[in-house]
């Protein structure tokens, strides 16, 4: 079950990433799925690639706010 769930996790993460020129939602679905792998990692006991996987979620929730307000603009 864990498998599954590390593979939906680094699947939603690649899917969202190939369409972030799209829609800023992307970017944040994006982030969202970059936790989901951190957890993964975690849970998996690989806690380098869970602590990189939460810093690119921090970095992507980042990017996601700056475009949003771009876009408002």
């Amino acid at each position: 079950m864990l498998t599954v769930f590390g593979i939906a996790a680094v699947g939603t993460m690649l899917l969202s990433y190939a369409l972030e020129a799209r829609r800023a939602a992307f970017v944040l679905v994006f982030a969202l799925a970059c936790l989901a792998s951190s957890a993964y990692g975690f849970l998996q006991g690989a806690w380098p690639f869970g602590i990189a996987e939460a810093i690119w979620a921090v970095v992507a929730y980042r990017r996601w706010l700056a475009r949003r307000a771009a876009e408002r603009d």
